[in-house]
């Protein structure tokens, strides 16, 4: 298995999450001596959920056994645009899953 004996293995563990908890807890302490959070940080921040969430999915989006698939044969791409442009204009989330999920189920279907 490895060289290292259990209690280092637990002691790293506790490390990480000592700085984790550290380094989060910063920003909450931080933010808190602000009267008021700047324009532009708040800005930003309400940036970061989409950006998490095109992380999130542009892998499965776009790859294919690890290599790029951009084409009409990549279902999940397809399905995602239509999905994207359901979104855009219905601005409903319900909506968006269910005409994303029936996309690409029929074209799985299909192929």
């Amino acid at each position: 298995m490895t060289d290292y004996g259990s209690l280092v293995i637990w002691m790293a563990i506790a490390v990480v999450a000592v700085g984790t908890w550290v380094f989060r807890t910063v920003f909450v302490v931080l933010f808190g001596l602000l009267d008021d959070v700047p324009q532009r940080v708040h800005r930003i921040l309400a940036l970061i959920p989409a950006a998490v969430i095109a992380a999130i999915v542009a892998p499965d989006l776009f790859l294919r056994e690890g290599a790029l698939a951009v084409g009409i044969d990549n279902e999940q791409l397809l399905a995602g645009i239509v999905a994207f442009v359901v979104a855009w204009y219905t601005e409903n989330m319900f909506v968006t899953i269910v005409v994303g999920m029936g996309t690409l189920w029929t074209l799985l279907f299909i192929v």
